[in-house]
């Protein structure tokens, strides 16, 4: 504990501090013999679960093979090649070439040089209450002025609109280089927009010439119940950006798009985006082992399913607690809004020391996260409510 507090560089004044001997499945085991059911998923990674054998499988075989052996794009590595075929086959037409980065932020950074680059444009237009990552481009359209501030200045021409609100699409004008947003913020408080306003949103894109680019790093590969958030309103992006659960549990992120998108990187000048280990071939391993798994078990419908399940347990509670604000969310990616930031707190450590992995998004101190694992099972799940149920209970 002690070199950890020392040498491990803290972002936050409370850290878990809970020493992992391994996870498996839904559960973290401590080295004290302690195990806790996981509904955070490490913030979204473990959709399949922790250690999958077929991901440990997958990365044991490649470990064997090589390792890094040149920087991206330069020679064939057959892991990268499979899985960029197998997402382009699972992601929305015409989304086929994809740019493997090492993680979320990465992506971000990725996708708005090539709008920028793609359009000649300079403008930027992001959302209030957005998360897209902490480097400086990616922070510069990350909608929350706390953590901006400290870091300015940043990216000039960023506008920034308020979420779900079609009357103030208008300040999207043909000076535009791209609009990021994700279709559920999460760290924003799994804020579920209106059905109208991403289809809106595209309309407008279209009208502009301006890029479309959604951040789905948290809300892909299964964890709303489709396997990309967007098939939900049947928008397709101009470029989506991936990360968290596409490597498996390996650090792996993606930004994808249409061919003709993509294809400024590589001109004038050439070599325009380059890294050295992004789409590295161990974590492309995994993540294909990874995307396979969630297509044979179909999990994006275990996820709508355990969702709608767990949904209408936390809304029965929510009728006999008065603690309780909303529930909202879609699939496995729910939030739980208490009614005061010392509450939830409370709420969140008790349910630790019951065994229980809970946390509150960046952006809210009184929203809940509950992000289970897709595999959850039935028991599992209940387990969960039952600890849930017990701690909202305790009186303050």
């Amino acid at each position: 504990m002690n070199s950890f507090l020392m040498h491990v560089c803290q972002t936050s004044a409370g850290p878990l501090s809970l020493e992992i001997d391994y996870a498996d499945g839904c559960w973290v085991h401590t080295t004290d013999g302690r195990r806790y059911l996981d509904f955070l998923s490490g913030i979204g990674v473990a959709n399949i679960g922790h250690t999958h054998p077929a991901v440990v499988a997958a990365i044991r075989e490649q470990v064997g093979k090589y390792l890094h052996v040149m920087v991206y794009g330069e020679v064939i590595q057959q892991p990268q090649v499979e899985l960029a075929e197998l997402l382009s086959k699972c992601l929305p037409k015409p989304l086929e070439v994809v740019y493997f980065t090492n993680s979320g932020t990465e992506a971000n950074e990725g996708a708005l040089k090539t709008a920028k680059k793609f359009t000649g444009r300079r403008r930027l237009v992001a959302f209030t209450g957005s998360y897209h990552g902490d480097s400086h481009g990616s922070l510069s359209v990350t909608g929350r002025g706390v953590y901006r501030e400290p870091f300015e200045p940043l990216l000039p021409e960023v506008t920034f609109l308020p979420f779900d609100n079609v009357d103030r699409l208008e300040a999207i004008d043909d000076n535009v280089a791209a609009v990021i947003t994700e279709p559920i913020q999460g760290e924003g408080g799994i804020r579920v927009p209106s059905d109208h306003f991403l289809p809106a949103l595209r309309e407008r894109c279209d009208k502009t010439g301006a890029l479309l680019i959604f951040d789905e790093v948290q809300t892909g590969f299964g964890r709303t119940g489709k396997l990309f958030a967007c098939e939900r309103w049947n928008v397709v992006p101009d470029i989506i950006t991936l990360a968290k659960a596409l490597g498996g549990g390996m650090p792996l992120g993606a930004f994808a798009g249409r061919r003709e998108i993509m294809r400024t990187l590589s001109v004038d000048p050439p070599l325009s985006h380059v890294t050295t280990f992004g789409g590295h071939p161990v974590s492309c391993a995994a993540g294909l082992a990874s995307l396979r798994v969630m297509l044979d078990e179909d999990l994006p419908r275990k996820a709508k399913e355990r969702g709608e399940q767990l949904r209408a347990a936390l809304r029965h509670l929510a009728g006999k607690c008065a603690h309780i604000r909303d529930v909202r969310g879609l699939g496995l990616m729910i939030g739980l809004e208490l009614d005061s930031p010392e509450f939830t707190q409370q709420f969140v450590a008790r349910a630790l020391q019951r065994g229980l992995l809970l946390g509150w998004t960046l952006h809210s101190n009184t929203l809940v996260r509950i992000t289970p694992p897709l595999v959850i099972s039935k028991a599992e799940l209940e387990t969960g409510l039952n600890i849930i149920e017990e701690c909202l209970k305790v009186k303050t």
